[in-house]
């Protein structure tokens, strides 16, 4: 039946794509799902309250992503790390999902950040708040991902502050850590980070932090959605050190890679992509790498769409899809961001996720698509 979406009238697909999860972990790649939370639609509480989580809902998702092949990186940037969900939250939310990474053996990384800090803060602050969330991530049995701070954007003076900064965490990890470059288009507080707005000199800057430390270096993600920037970093890492592609616009020819080398993955995307990114990175695995791009390149549409501008709102496409595919039972995000999104930017999500055959049950996904409509249009998808 035709629904009436703000664009125009949509007929949705009868049947999905057959995703159903793989045996055993992913070979050539090693590919990580940056996660959602799911919010306590029943919580009474405000968007300045510190974020209600549905746990039961949460660590079913994961369980979800990792009986497809993939890892989990926990409380980063796509989990609202810093946009509903404070460092509280992130902590408990830590503990758990390793907990729960442990008890089914999944791969799991976790953000260390410093969004303890509620003010302007020193360096030593910084490095503090650092020390205090890797300490934790650590104790968990998580692998590290050290995420950049905004705290440490505002206190750096210049190079030499991220140089000392990371250095001395690099030391402290007792395991090898991601670095984590998070361009200001996802914040923009990030703005001049490694020391300068000129991005080469802050490429400079970083890759001497990786050069002087590379035994506590297991990879890179760089978001900044440049894939020839991208490219050249990952050919400029010493030996060893992994690049773990962030772009959300060019990740199916990243990934794949040149006769020169490829991109390992961690991505907000592939947390709505999670069954369909796994089943692509199988047939990576079996030298099919024509095969692998024609079953990623038409996703490239949607994620470009999720991520449009302003890039930091596509947590909301990533929830509202998940609402939609059934992994949860309503539309209601921590921050209330649920709002952030109008209802022509997620009817468009819905079309172009169905079209590639995303939602397990199309009927399902197409009755929460009407309802949605109905709710904040009035017709409830039919003219």
């Amino acid at each position: 039946m035709t629904i009436h979406l703000p664009q125009g009238p949509y007929e949705p697909r009868a049947t999905p794509l057959d995703l159903a999860p793989g045996t055993g972990p992913l070979a050539s790649r090693t590919v990580f799902s940056a996660a959602h939370v799911v919010a306590d639609p029943y919580a009474d509480i405000s968007p300045d309250s510190p974020a209600a989580v549905d746990w039961d809902a949460t660590l079913a998702f994961r369980r979800h992503l990792w009986s497809h092949g993939l890892g989990v990186a926990e409380a980063m940037d796509t989990a609202q790390r810093g946009m509903g969900l404070d460092w509280a939250g992130a902590a408990e939310l830590i503990r758990r999902s390793a907990a729960e990474a442990r008890a089914v053996g999944g791969r799991i990384a976790c953000g260390v950040g410093t969004d303890q800090l509620t003010g302007p803060a020193s360096l030593a602050e910084v490095r503090s708040a650092y020390e205090e969330q890797l300490a934790l991530v650590e104790e968990s049995g998580a692998q590290a991902i050290l995420m950049a701070s905004r705290a440490l954007a505002a206190a750096a003076k210049g190079p030499e502050d991220y140089l000392e900064t990371y250095a001395h965490l690099l030391r402290q990890a007792s395991e090898p850590v991601v670095l984590h470059w998070l361009g200001p288009m996802f914040d923009p507080a990030l703005d001049g980070y490694w020391g300068s707005s000129d991005l080469d000199t802050a490429t400079d800057t970083f890759l001497k932090v990786i050069a002087e430390h590379p035994d506590k270096v297991d990879g890179i993600k760089i978001s900044l959605l440049d894939a020839e920037r991208e490219i050249d970093v990952r050919r400029r890492l010493p030996g060893g050190v992994r690049c773990y592609t962030g772009d959300d616009f060019n990740y199916p020819e990243l990934i794949a890679g040149d006769d020169r080398g490829f991109s390992h993955a961690l991505l907000g995307i592939f947390d709505p992509l999670g069954p369909l990114a796994a089943h692509a990175v199988r047939v990576l695995d079996t030298g099919d790498t024509q095969g692998f791009r024609d079953l990623l390149d038409p996703t490239v549409e949607l994620s470009r769409h999720l991520f449009q501008a302003p890039t930091r709102f596509y947590k909301t496409g990533v929830v509202f899809l998940a609402w939609l595919a059934g992994h949860q039972d309503h539309f209601t995000m921590v921050g209330g961001l649920q709002s952030a999104r109008s209802l022509p930017h997620l009817a468009k999500a819905y079309e172009l996720a169905d079209r590639l055959g995303l939602f397990p049950d199309p009927e399902l996904a197409e009755s929460r698509m009407r309802t949605l409509l109905a709710v904040n249009g009035g017709n409830g998808g039919t003219r």
